[in-house]
């Protein structure tokens, strides 16, 4: 074994040395130290893993905790558990005034959306200005922002530059990928294979009249990107960087949360997408022992977990922002961003600006390719561009939804509102909106106080957690970490006036959720509180220790960056 091992590290490292010439990457020189590699998989619970495990979904995971290379533990990423506000905690130590996916900027009028690359760079700007990143010298795949890394791929905030194929870098890397025939055929097969799967699970869902199941034009399209493409991509690239040895790496794998939305965090198609992110991650660790060119900790972790729910337009058949405008009246214009349509054109969008770059760097004949795809999109874009208007500066109401967490705007005023002042305009709304089965909290401000409000009572954080009647937290074991999160969530300045959480029925497990999924996360309640933290043995971290996000950076800090 020892010389099948030799035979495969040199062959590996004479493969990988030619690729790093072609395409211009230096080997990067060691300083003795170890380098990490981080494994995120987007959307994974603590609870959902071990079912995953059991089932024979992750035979890597499984082996690596039977032999004792990696041990297991529950984190609370925080709230809200969403990729942008636990990546920026984790990459940068600070992810403040990012209230949830999407959410309003009252002073500026204007909605923001976290994907949206405008959105996303300001934030990472905001970020660097305040705090290190991990990942210096390092490189960043399929992430939010990019860690101050020397090299990020497909990473929406990265600072300077519009488009990662603009560079002949990009270009280089892209073809140089492509021309690979192995590489190439075992890419076009895979696809192909994901998009009949697709077509057959959506078929046997439309005949037995199933429900959850994805109705989007471009869902099919998406599914293979993001399964299949830049899953191979970021594999591929991971393998080169461990090879030039670089010292930091981090990756985000999107398969597993894409498919746990639509159709179930359990169901086969999110199960099946474990296992192929499962084989990636044998790929990796094979490799990073295979070719010793520095030493490297892995780290797998997920950035926040997933509970089953159900849509609340399909339960109740108003959207929540509907709910709160027949509350407050039905003259009062409403506007709500109704998510999954809206993202997914953000998302292919983006995609197509990368698909033009390409385009424009390769030339006659491989540049159809892209020209193709990107007419392919354009054909099956859910509605035209135009019609696409996240401007509310003269709406009276603004509701701003991500999975079970809602933001409600009132256009008073450009400064947020106290709670007692929403009181003297609409004296029965909060328990009019408490009365609804589809909710759970409502969370506002009084002056320094934050006050969540439940059906039978309320708890008061002014100071300690004072509660009057029920407390709306006893649904939950952890119930004083979910009101300081809270707390903190509603002192953001772009936060909503008024902050709803979902139904969390705890008898079920499920939640009612805000936009049109099946399963998601944001919020409170149920598995999408727990992510997942592997870790090696002999990593000095205490894995009860993060309460939140940032404490796993501070973390790596500690391990990596302390002089």
């Amino acid at each position: 074994m020892g010389l099948v091992a030799a035979l495969l590290g040199s062959y590996y490292s004479a493969k990988y040395a030619l690729l790093a010439r072609r395409l211009g990457l230096p080997h990067v020189s060691s300083d003795g130290r170890p380098g990490f590699i981080v494994i995120q998989i987007d959307g994974l619970a603590y609870d959902h893993l071990l079912q995953a495990l059991e089932l024979g979904y992750a035979p890597t995971l499984q082996r690596m905790l039977e032999q004792g290379e990696m041990r297991l533990h529950p984190w609370k990423p925080g709230i809200p558990s969403t990729t942008p506000a636990v990546q920026a905690g984790i990459l940068f130590g600070n992810n403040d005034e990012i209230p949830s996916y999407r959410w309003y900027d009252k002073e500026a009028g204007e909605s923001r959306v976290a994907v949206s690359p405008g959105t996303a760079q300001a934030i990472q700007q905001r970020l660097t200005e305040q705090g290190q990143g991990i990942l210096q010298g390092g490189s960043s795949y399929m992430n939010m922002f990019d860690g101050d890394a020397s090299l990020a791929m497909f990473t929406v905030g990265s600072i300077g530059r519009h488009r990662f194929f603009e560079g002949i870098r990009g270009v280089g890397f892209l073809v140089l990928f492509v021309l690979n025939p192995l590489r190439s055929l075992l890419v076009i097969v895979l696809s192909i294979w994901e998009y009949l799967v697709d077509l057959v699970q959506r078929g046997l869902a439309f005949v037995r009249q199933e429900t959850p199941r994805p109705l989007g034009r471009m869902f099919p399209f998406l599914r293979v990107i993001s399964n299949v493409v830049l899953r191979e991509i970021q594999t591929f690239s991971a393998l080169l960087d461990i090879y030039r040895g670089v010292p930091g790496l981090y990756t985000t794998y999107l398969g597993y949360d894409e498919l746990a939305h639509h159709y179930g965090p359990l169901s086969k198609p999110a199960l099946r997408a474990l296992r192929a992110i499962d084989k990636r991650i044998q790929r990796i660790d094979r490799f990073r022992r295979l070719v010793p060119t520095r030493p490297y900790h892995l780290y797998i972790l997920s950035d926040h977990g997933m509970t089953e729910g159900t849509p609340f337009a399909a339960e109740f058949g108003q959207t929540i922002g509907e709910v709160v405008q027949e509350l407050v009246g039905r003259s009062v214009r409403l506007n709500e961003t109704y998510g999954a349509r809206r993202q997914d054109l953000i998302r292919t969008l983006y995609l197509q600006d990368e698909l033009q770059a390409i385009e424009e760097g390769i030339g006659a004949p491989l540049s159809r390719i892209p020209f193709w795809l990107r007419r392919y999109m354009a054909r099956r874009l859910p509605y035209e561009i135009g019609d696409w208007d996240e401007s509310a500066e003269h709406t009276d109401l603004v509701v701003r939804n991500s999975g079970s967490l809602s933001h409600v705007y009132f256009n008073v005023r450009k400064e947020q509102l106290e709670i007692r002042e929403i009181l003297s305009i609409y004296p029965s709304l909060v328990s009019s909106l408490l009365a609804h089965p589809g909710i759970w909290l409502v969370v506002g401000r009084d002056e320094d106080n934050v006050v969540i409000f439940g059906r039978d009572g309320l708890v008061s954080l002014n100071g300690g957690y004072h509660v009057e009647g029920e407390d709306p937290l006893s649904q939950i074991p952890y119930a004083h970490w979910a009101a300081r999160q809270l707390a903190r969530l509603a002192r953001f300045r772009s936060s909503g006036d008024l902050i709803l959480i979902g139904g969390y029925h705890p008898e079920t497990g499920r939640i009612s959720v805000f936009e049109d999924q099946w399963a998601a996360h944001g919020a409170l309640g149920g598995p999408q509180d727990m992510a997942v933290l592997m870790v090696e043995p002999n990593v000095p971290w205490c894995l009860t220790a993060p309460q939140q996000s940032t404490d796993i950076h501070f973390m790596f800090t500690q391990l990596y960056h302390a002089s």
